[in-house]
């Protein structure tokens, strides 16, 4: 089966969670877990994380031969939108990995509605088969 990275965008519409009331963040992070938990019990979870904040974000680049890494804040530390986590979920079609997407996109905000959460579906690509 076809694996699908959904990536859950947070673009700053809204509240941000940090302003939201304890029982409103309370529910959406139930609701998340209420969805990993379904999705596990469905044998299509592989895996779902949350992310730090792009405060805590850095880039990382080659530096060069015998020299350290290039590190630099970022990914892009102007802008409000941000990755916020992932599921990574393994399903027979792609329609089934946008039915998972939407479901996560109506995770409740504030005063218990949907945020309407941003997310990118992917496929996961294999790694092409070279001669050693």
């Amino acid at each position: 089966m076809p694996k699908f990275i959904l990536l859950k965008h947070y673009a700053g519409e809204g509240a941000p969670a940090s302003e939201w009331t304890p029982e409103e963040f309370k529910a959406h992070i139930n609701f998340q877990t209420d969805l990993v938990r379904k999705l596990a019990a469905n044998g299509e979870l592989a895996d779902a994380q949350g992310l730090a904040g792009p405060d805590l974000a850095k880039v990382v680049t080659y530096g060069g031969p015998g020299t350290a890494p290039v590190v630099t804040d970022g990914p892009f530390p102007e802008t409000k939108e941000f990755l916020a986590g992932y599921f990574m979920v393994d399903v027979p079609t792609p329609d089934r990995a946008y039915e998972i997407a939407a479901e996560a996109s109506s995770a409740p905000g504030p005063e218990g509605k949907p945020i309407y959460e941003r997310i990118e579906v992917r496929q996961v690509m294999g790694a092409p088969d070279v001669d050693a």
